[in-house]
């Protein structure tokens, strides 16, 4: 079985990856295009993105505890920002 990845965006899942790779380069597609990163991680009225990590998509359907959650920083998901060298 393959790992789940769950995207979080302001609290809410918004979409889901095979791998954390897959998972930063999806949150390029959420961020709204008129905010930076740093706007992103700045805005204190909403939680910063985050992903939790399922032992596998069906873990994910069947309301298992999530294996870890990760909290991308910045500089992670700025690596995969489009506009990046």
């Amino acid at each position: 079985m393959a790992t789940f990845y769950e995207l979080i965006w302001r609290g809410d899942g918004c979409g889901d990856a095979a791998d954390l790779e897959e998972a930063l380069l999806n949150f390029q597609e959420i961020k709204p295009k008129e905010l930076s990163w740093q706007e992103v991680f700045a805005d204190t009225a909403h939680e910063p993105p985050c992903i939790r990590r399922y032992r596998s998509f069906e873990a994910f359907l069947d309301n298992e505890d999530e294996l870890e959650t990760i909290h991308p920083s910045q500089a992670m998901l700025e690596r995969f920002a489009p506009d990046a060298p």
